[in-house]
């Protein structure tokens, strides 16, 4: 594929993100992401053969921006500690998308997981990323019960981020921030 063609399926991939994520999967056409892109609907069958081949290469694109997130944490400080921390600070950044559409990889999951098992398990990816990533940092700090803890940080996380949504609350973002934070410190204070 040549630089333009390249070009192309980047931004089909870009903008179909976009869209599943305000949209939701399920809503979102080819028609939809032609419009968004200015590419022929027709075209797009040069790049990807059906809508789930976006969805892979949506996918794809966010695992790969959470890992480069993820390695930011980790390049910031060597504290297992702060990184979790700096982990969690993504609810105050991300602030205003959530307000608006919720979490990108819950809102997927939660669409994906009322489809087939196969569309499930690849909106799951991003999850079993942030949990594996949280197991270490938890793991380096010398906790036992690790993946408890990753799961009760993500499901407060996404508990948060499906409430603030829902009632458009800045101030209970910045609360729930502080609660975790809250939270973090007393399971691993010494």
């Amino acid at each position: 594929m040549g630089r333009k063609g390249e070009s192309n399926r980047q931004r089909i991939v870009e903008a179909a993100d976009r869209l599943f994520y305000r949209r939701g999967y399920n809503q979102t056409s080819f028609q939809d992401i032609s419009d968004e892109t200015g590419i022929p609907r027709g075209n797009f069958y040069y790049y990807f053969k059906t809508k789930d081949d976006i969805l892979d290469a949506v996918v794809d694109a966010r695992i790969l921006e959470l890992e480069s997130w993820l390695k930011h944490c980790e390049s910031e400080t060597e504290d297992p500690r702060e990184r979790v921390l700096l982990f969690i600070s993504i609810i105050d950044e991300k602030q205003q998308d959530t307000l608006q559409s919720g979490c990108p990889v819950g809102t997927l999951n939660s669409e994906l997981a009322k489809d087939t098992p196969e569309l499930q398990q690849k909106a799951t990816r991003a999850f079993n990323l942030f949990r594996d990533w949280l197991k270490q940092q938890f793991t380096a700090l010398g906790l036992s019960d690790v993946d408890n803890l990753s799961m009760d940080l993500l499901a407060r996380m996404q508990g948060i981020a499906l409430i603030a949504c829902a009632f458009k609350d800045s101030d209970f973002i910045q609360r729930s921030h502080n609660e975790l934070r809250e939270w973090l410190m007393q399971r691993t204070s010494s």
